[in-house]
């Protein structure tokens, strides 16, 4: 005897804010990629070098909680921006396993290219939203970012 199925709900994808925040995510590399596409740096790399040119001899581990990515995505990035010539790796005095992250001349010079052009797709993606709401806006993300970091599949640290 064939077995009923119940229909499958009606859901509005409109009233889902998973659905508005992926598809956000997907505009906002967009235009990342459009205002940088000189550059050849993605969003992430981008975050990479800005963390390791803010802090020095971050070792890699700790790059991946800073920035919310998992740890073996973030070895094969590194790779790709040691490669590129833009960061360079070293042993840790302390420990000869830790490699300590810098950014290469190379490094410096592309992430000072890029700045005006992120900041462009920064502005780009709030413009819609009048400057009151822009920095509400923020405000908002921020909260549900840090409020809902300990279920990432890669939790950021603060």
């Amino acid at each position: 005897m064939p077995s009923k199925r119940s229909a499958p709900p009606q859901v509005e994808l409109d009233e889902l804010p998973g659905h508005y925040i992926r598809r956000l995510q997907q505009i906002a590399v967009a235009i990342f990629l459009q205002e940088t596409a000189d550059t050849g740096v993605t969003p992430v790399q981008y975050a990479a070098l800005q963390t390791v040119a803010n802090q020095p001899d971050l070792d890699q581990r700790t790059l991946a909680a800073a920035i919310g990515l998992d740890t073996s995505t973030l070895a094969s990035m590194i790779d790709r921006l040691e490669a590129r010539g833009l960061i360079t790796r070293q042993a840790s005095p302390a420990d000869r396993r830790v490699r300590l992250l810098r950014l290469s001349p190379a490094g410096a010079a592309t992430l000072a290219a890029v700045a005006p052009a992120m900041q462009r797709a920064q502005q780009k993606i709030l413009a819609p939203l009048p400057r009151a709401e822009q920095r509400e806006f923020m405000r908002m993300l921020k909260t549900l970012v840090v409020h809902n970091n300990e279920l990432s599949r890669a939790p950021a640290e603060a």
